[in-house]
């Protein structure tokens, strides 16, 4: 089964065009995942009733595999979130989700 990584974001009113295009399925994170095999895409809804949040859903064959890659490219990641955060006021770390149906 899938392991899904979800995390909410609430980004900077003027920012919202450049949060889609950088956390979208072709931003740099999107690419940084692709880094590996285990990266199966990425996922970013926007919330209807409030403008400016946004949730990403970023889909691996296992969790064990999106673990190893935080553990193998930590520099890469950390300097990727230093560059996105003028883009956001807040964001927080969901969880770690395991498919089990889809349809």
């Amino acid at each position: 089964m899938t392991c899904e990584i979800v995390r909410a974001f609430s980004v900077v009113p003027s920012q919202t065009a450049l949060f889609e295009s950088t956390y979208g399925p072709e931003g740099p994170w999107a690419r940084l995942y692709r880094n590996v095999r285990d990266y199966l895409g990425t996922r970013l809804i926007a919330d209807l009733d409030k403008p400016g949040d946004y949730i990403a859903i970023d889909e691996w064959t296992s969790h064990r595999a999106y673990l190893d890659f935080q553990k193998d490219h930590p520099d890469a990641f950390a300097a990727l979130d230093e560059a996105c955060s003028p883009l956001l006021q807040n964001w927080h770390f969901i969880g770690a989700f395991q498919v089990v149906a889809t349809a």
